[in-house]
């Protein structure tokens, strides 16, 4: 008996400690949970602050302050013309009115005394132009100029507190900026689509002789030639001409020439009434593999001269058929049309240093470049 309470008593004393411990880490379990769910409430409600600050600095959710501050400049033209109304050639021209044609396309005015720019294939058949604004007013058009080779016109209007669009330099797009194209496809009324910069300084499309467009995948289809491709700020940085498509409506791949470009124009037209080019009087071949070898030349790029006007630029500079032009002003040839479109922007008067090669041997002359005839 006294062995048995000799051994109790270490027994009831580890169930004693036993008892002590399990109380202890009771008490540690449960506040250990509280500690960790203290904290994770406290960084769960920080992340929405921290998500909402980037949102705000990096992301816009709407493009309505943008379009609020272009869309009242942006206009829809309609035409009269005699080839359009076959048999009522000795009706009198009708008013201005919302009901005068269908819709041809958009314009965009760019200043208060109502100059405003288009495409010339929206007007160039026209007898009688009506432009008529977001607000409601029309107006009759008088056109100051047109230029086929950028398919740009410039028309003006009498009307007062005419809203005018800013202009940005399209030089400063880039690859990826968000775009929102204002016009009125379909003769719906103005519309708002919206896209991106799919490339620059698309050439080769086939549409004008000189091209530099913008490309986008913002949806244009037809009545939105003429019309404003804006950027996010409201701002001009294109005029919306044409779309590759196989079905005639958008497939996401439109056109529209740079700002720059139009208002390059715009200010030809309005103060020369002409759009000013430089010219060398040549025809040119742009330089093929084979030609190449003829020329005993490898991976060179460079235009053959296959005509030369004579008593033209290029002929009172001593320029030959079948001489082969590696540089303007010491700059490589990248393609013809691109060379081309750089010569049409060099002021007439300017002089040029050309780079050429003739029965193989490589010379230079300078030449004095003339303005391109209107023709």
């Amino acid at each position: 008996m006294k062995k048995f309470a000799f051994l109790a008593w270490p027994a009831l004393s580890g169930i004693l400690i036993a008892l002590l411990i399990l109380q202890f880490r009771t008490n540690l379990f449960t506040v250990q949970p509280a500690q960790i769910t203290r904290v994770d409430l406290t960084q769960i409600q920080s992340l929405p602050q921290a998500k909402e600050a980037q949102i705000d600095k990096n992301f816009i959710s709407s493009y309505a302050d943008a379009v609020d501050k272009a869309a009242p400049a942006v206009v829809n033209i309609y035409i009269r013309s005699n080839e359009s109304v076959q048999g009522e050639s000795d009706k009198p021209l009708p008013s201005p009115s919302s009901e005068f044609h269908s819709s041809l396309g958009s314009g965009v005015i760019l200043n208060q005394q109502g100059y405003l720019v288009t495409n010339n294939h929206v007007i160039e058949k026209a007898d009688e132009i009506v432009v008529a604004l977001q607000d409601g007013r029309e107006a009759l058009a008088k056109v100051i100029g047109t230029d086929p080779g950028t398919d740009l016109a410039v028309l003006k209007i009498n009307l007062p507190n005419l809203p005018a669009i800013m202009i940005e330099a399209s030089d400063n797009l880039r690859v990826g900026d968000v775009v929102l194209a204002i016009g009125n496809p379909f003769d719906f009324g103005q519309t708002v689509t919206k896209g991106i910069i799919s490339a620059k300084s698309r050439t080769s499309v086939g549409l004008n002789r000189y091209e530099n467009f913008l490309q986008t995948d913002a949806a244009i289809n037809p009545g939105n030639s003429g019309g404003a491709l804006i950027n996010t700020r409201g701002n001009l940085v294109g005029i919306s001409t044409a779309i590759f498509s196989k079905s005639g409506g958008s497939n996401g791949i439109g056109f529209a020439i740079p700002s720059t470009l139009a208002l390059k124009v715009m200010r030809n037209l309005i103060e020369d009434g002409r759009v000013i080019r430089g010219w060398l009087g040549v025809e040119t071949q742009e330089l093929t593999p084979q030609l190449a070898e003829s020329f005993g030349l490898n991976n060179v790029r460079g235009l053959v001269l296959a005509g030369v006007v004579t008593n033209g630029p290029a002929d009172n500079a001593g320029l030959q058929v079948g001489d082969l032009i590696l540089a303007f002003n010491d700059t490589s040839i990248v393609s013809g049309l691109a060379s081309m479109r750089s010569i049409a922007e060099v002021k007439p008067g300017s002089i040029i240093k050309v780079s050429f090669v003739r029965n193989g041997e490589p010379l230079t002359t300078n030449i004095l470049v003339g303005e391109r005839p209107s023709t």
